[in-house]
């Protein structure tokens, strides 16, 4: 197994540089799986999201099925992945104190790891705690 960082997987998406981007899609095209962890993910989806992509809640449920779908990629818990993708695209915005915000996929990849983790723990999940008035639409999130 090779694991790739941020970079690697932005290339390969954006294609925004030839020679990084041939490099990137041979690693992927190879033998060897391929990891994207937790924090790669997190990563890329904030710089898609971002002012200089813009991407919106669509494009990233059509990126991250894309990942998911992939079958030389590996993920730290893919299951987690896919109940974040679940909460995040059910998300509704809410009102913040700093306009409209709705809960992201970080949001929701950081409760079901939580709630993972537990379980493989043998320890009762008993929430994950937030300010993120959008965030608190996630079952299992409570506040302070």
């Amino acid at each position: 197994m090779i694991a790739v960082d941020t970079n690697v997987l932005l290339r390969r998406m954006l294609n925004d540089d030839e020679e990084q981007a041939a490099k990137a899609r041979k690693l992927f095209e190879g033998a060897r799986p391929v990891l994207i962890t937790d924090v790669v993910l997190a990563e890329t989806i904030w710089t898609l999201t971002g002012k200089r992509y813009g991407a919106t809640k669509e494009d990233i449920q059509a990126v991250v099925m894309s990942l998911l779908e992939e079958t030389n990629t590996v993920f730290e818990n893919k299951q987690a992945i896919w109940s974040a993708l679940n909460d995040f695209v059910a998300a509704q915005p809410v009102k913040t104190a700093n306009g409209i915000k709705t809960a992201d996929l970080a949001d929701a990849l950081i409760v079901h790891k939580a709630k993972m983790l537990a379980h493989d723990k043998n320890q009762a999940y008993e929430g994950t705690y937030t300010f993120d008035r959008a965030a608190l639409q996630i079952e299992g999130t409570k506040t302070p």
